[in-house]
């Protein structure tokens, strides 16, 4: 994927964050920490594993879908991926064609602000968000992760019986 994209993508959010005010003291920073089994993290976008390298604060493994970096101390957050910049996002194709963003489903078991819904979020990290995406989208590895990225997501929404 074209790095110049990626690098753009994430300076797009920027220093916004969800809320107004930092929401790891809602939760305790759970998105930042791995559960109990040291499992977890967030997933990195193509080309993304070599803007972290060397990463003193996590560490990049394997994940059937794409590599990803568990948090296991406090990050650089200049430095943090993409999907930590846009959570408790997630990329999805809306009804025009356009990529979009809606609250992560596996977001309901770690972040409080999911009760409130995108529109609790702040309108600005939303948008952010959004056209971040929009951006990767661009190129058609990144666009190409989206969709892929998008039928995960939806197979953390189907019920499970």
């Amino acid at each position: 994927m074209n790095q110049e994209i990626l690098i753009n993508a994430r300076g797009l959010l920027g220093g916004l964050t969800p809320m107004l005010t930092d929401c790891g003291q809602l939760c305790g920073a759970a998105c930042c920490r791995p559960d109990e089994d040291g499992q977890g993290g967030v997933y990195l976008f193509p080309g993304e594993e070599a803007l972290l390298e060397p990463c003193a604060w996590g560490r990049v493994g394997p994940s059937p879908f794409t590599p990803m970096l568990t948090c296991e101390a406090p990050c650089d957050r200049e430095r943090r991926p993409l999907a930590c910049r846009i959570f408790p996002l997630t990329p999805v194709r809306g009804k025009s064609g356009r990529w979009t963003v809606r609250m992560d489903a596996r977001a309901r078991a770690m972040c409080p602000l999911v009760r409130s819904g995108i529109g609790g979020l702040d309108p600005d990290f939303v948008r952010a968000a959004r056209d971040a995406l929009r951006l990767i989208a661009r190129d058609p590895e990144g666009d190409a992760f989206l969709e892929k990225w998008a039928a995960l997501e939806e197979e953390y929404r189907r019920p499970l019986w």
